[in-house]
């Protein structure tokens, strides 16, 4: 059940939340994967082909064409459809089937997690490769759960199927060597942050079917990053819709604390250089951390720029601060922002009787979607989804306030942060459990975001960094040498 509330200057008229798939050309490039294998050992694809992505302009790779040469051409993926892969999760992991409000205890799983890295095998970038398929073609029942109204595919649910799968894609990393056969994996895994989703021009529909796969790209001793492909089947071809990097730690078998996962040993000059591009960007999120507004001011540029909005909306005339003016062009921040009140349910739990969190990220996408359609007085089109932070698990029955702001823009594109509360109504606390940054795009000219307070200054100045961050416009302030520059888009070259 979902509450939505709307503040926007001149709005009139009812809100239809429905996510628009006009997606515009991205920057940033993905060379193809073009090699896997079956359970069997056979491979997926017949031959290794590398097609080399142009440099854009900005230095970034641009997308390359993907086409796959398949040996098996009645073998579409190697873990089954997405449903399959759901359940082959909770078997793994012993979850009994069915919700009850008090979760089974996993304690007598605690010895059997590994006590060190040096427990546990290698493994390589291959041993996780995996893919599975969205029947929207077979499944008529299943497909109305992703159709929009206007015949395309909602991509909230394609958010929440990702998320799923890359969980699916670190049971495919993790091999303990001395588990007992029977026993259930004695790990959690659960998603930290997701670095960045890139789109291509490709529109989905609702009458194709979808695959995803995806790989281990980086490892650290708790952690793993996996990057995650989307593609649909049209005129008989897989294209690429997306790409994306999700951040996962591994927990142990009651969620307490941090569990050692198996090394990732790079087996070529390619996959070395996608696992470089890992530690790029964990040093980079480390250089984030550093320069985050809550921690540190902003710098002299930034400082000025704060100033100088605060000029133009002051009034000269009267010489007082307190008198602010709304200059041409420009819409007061606090008036360009919606809300919803969220209910969660035992049906949008994951294995661990907690809120998924694919299902926040399908309801703060649409919040965000509603809010740029208003914004803007015209469909929007999604250009990057460029940081989305979980902080806190959100347990089943939470009432969440999830809100929607613009905080940023520049020439026709805009920034929303949307940020999931979780709420108490006995206290009237909110704890801030998630945060997710949205970019979008209209063909016309927008107004300017005017700040009011320090507070939305400050938001106005984090709007702006994402932005850049995600339009490619500012690099990484971190050393790194041409290999390690290149981001995980070549991903696809060696497997």
């Amino acid at each position: 059940m979902i509450f939505t509330t709307v503040r926007l200057a001149g709005l009139q008229g009812i809100i239809q939340r429905q996510f628009s798939h006009t997606l515009h050309p991205k920057r940033y490039g993905v060379a193809q994967l073009i090699k896997s294998v079956t359970a069997t050992g056979s491979p997926l694809i017949s031959e290794t082909k590398t097609t080399c992505a142009q440099l854009s302009s900005c230095g970034q790779r641009m997308y390359s064409n993907i086409d796959y040469l398949k040996g098996d051409t009645n073998l579409e993926c190697t873990a089954g459809t997405m449903n399959d892969v759901k359940q082959t999760i909770i078997k793994k992991l012993g979850i009994e089937v069915g919700y009850t409000p008090f979760v089974s205890t996993r304690e007598h799983l605690v010895p059997y997690v590994p006590q060190s890295v040096a427990a546990l095998p290698p493994r390589s970038m291959q041993d996780s490769f995996t893919s599975a398929i969205i029947p929207l073609t077979t499944d008529k029942i299943l497909k109305d759960k992703y159709v929009g109204f206007m015949g395309n595919v909602r991509v909230g649910r394609l958010m929440e199927d990702m998320d799923m799968f890359a969980v699916w894609v670190v049971h495919k990393h993790i091999l303990v060597p001395d588990l007992p056969e029977g026993v259930a994996l004695p790990y959690t895994f659960v998603t930290v942050l997701v670095d960045k989703i890139d789109f291509t021009d490709l529109m989905p529909t609702h009458d194709a079917d979808i695959r995803l796969s995806g790989h281990v790209s980086w490892v650290g001793r708790t952690s793993v990053e996996v990057v995650v492909w989307m593609e649909q089947k049209l005129h008989g071809k897989w294209r690429k819709l997306t790409r994306a990097l999700f951040l996962m730690a591994a927990r142990d078998a009651t969620n307490t604390k941090a569990a050692f996962i198996n090394p990732l040993v790079p087996a070529n000059e390619e996959e070395k250089v996608i696992f470089d591009g890992g530690e790029s960007r964990k040093k980079r999120r480390v250089q984030l951390q550093k320069e985050d507004l809550l921690k540190t001011e902003p710098n002299d540029f930034e400082q000025r720029m704060v100033h100088e909005l605060f000029v133009k909306s002051i009034d000269m005339k009267s010489k007082a601060f307190n008198k602010r003016i709304l200059p041409p062009g420009y819409v007061w921040m606090e008036d360009a922002t919606m809300a919803n009140i969220v209910f969660s349910h035992p049906e949008d739990r994951n294995a661990h009787n907690k809120v998924f969190g694919g299902f926040l990220m399908r309801n703060a996408l649409e919040l965000s979607w509603a809010l740029a359609y208003n914004f803007a007085k015209r469909r929007p089109k999604l250009e990057h989804i460029s940081d989305i932070s979980f902080h806190h698990p959100v347990d089943v029955s939470s009432m969440l306030n999830m809100q929607a702001h613009v905080i940023f823009t520049d020439l026709h594109y805009m920034e929303i942060v949307v940020l999931a509360d979780v709420y108490d109504a006995v206290t009237g606390q909110q704890t801030t459990t998630n945060s997710f940054y949205y970019t979008y795009s209209v063909a016309e000219r927008l107004p300017k975001i005017m700040p009011k307070t320090y507070h939305e200054a400050m938001y106005y100045l984090d709007g702006r960094r994402k932005f850049r961050y995600a339009m490619g416009i500012d690099s990484p302030k971190v050393a790194s040498s041409p290999a390690t520059a290149d981001t995980v888009d070549s991903a696809k070259s060696k497997l």
